[in-house]
């Protein structure tokens, strides 16, 4: 149990401001004590921490802005402005942090990724020819069987598979060749030609030829 009285009031120096740097170096030396303090009446160690960091940024933002008085006790005027902060919380139960076990709602993108989906698919079909889009369009997209597809285009049912078929494999060939375009580029890129010799045969032992007589 701490013996120090946390509810004396700390009479501040007139005309005499604490810097962030002190602020800092006085905060982190009565932090330890202040936590053990705070665990005490919360009973649970993440409050405790919420309220700790709480204390610090707001004495911090007073300490930057010049307007934070050096005190007589610092350890006593800490402890005061955590425990109306505690106190706040008890007053104010909604502004409480609450933990739950349920994940958050995915966010939305405000339509990105149905944009770029949908421009993928424009990009692909503009490989096929009328009757390859046709058949993607109305058997992958709308999801209708071949024999309906093959009534509205008017063509027999085997002909609209093997128009989705090649269809299916230029889509994927054109999705391939844009992650092996890269390496494509660099494989076709000829290599160094090595530079020759200047002065074979200097300081070697060996002759040039053209010396030999």
């Amino acid at each position: 149990m701490e013996t120090s009285d946390v509810t004396c009031a700390a009479v501040p120096y007139q005309g005499d401001r604490m810097s962030p740097r002190e602020f800092d170096a006085s905060f982190t030396e009565a932090m330890p004590r202040l936590r053990r303090r705070l665990l005490a009446m919360t009973g649970n160690a993440h409050d405790a921490d919420d309220l700790l960091q709480e204390t610090y940024l707001r004495l911090s933002r007073r300490a930057r802005a010049q307007t934070l008085a050096r005190q007589q006790h610092p350890y006593a005027y800490t402890c005061a402005v955590a425990f109306n902060l505690l106190r706040d919380s008890w007053v104010h139960p909604s502004r409480r942090e609450r933990t739950t076990d349920r994940l958050p709602e995915a966010g939305w993108d405000g339509g990105l990724g149905s944009y770029e989906a949908s421009a993928t698919a424009l990009a692909l079909l503009r490989v096929l020819s009328p009757k390859e889009a046709a058949a993607v369009i109305l058997i992958d997209l709308e999801g209708l069987s071949h024999d309906t597809a093959g009534e509205r285009l008017g063509a027999h049912r085997g002909t609209v598979q093997r128009n989705r078929m090649r269809a299916l494999a230029k889509m994927r060939a054109a999705l391939g060749a844009c992650g092996t375009e890269g390496d494509d580029a660099v494989s076709r890129e000829e290599p160094p030609v090595p530079r020759p010799l200047q002065g074979r045969g200097r300081g070697t032992g060996m002759d040039h030829p053209n010396s030999r007589k």
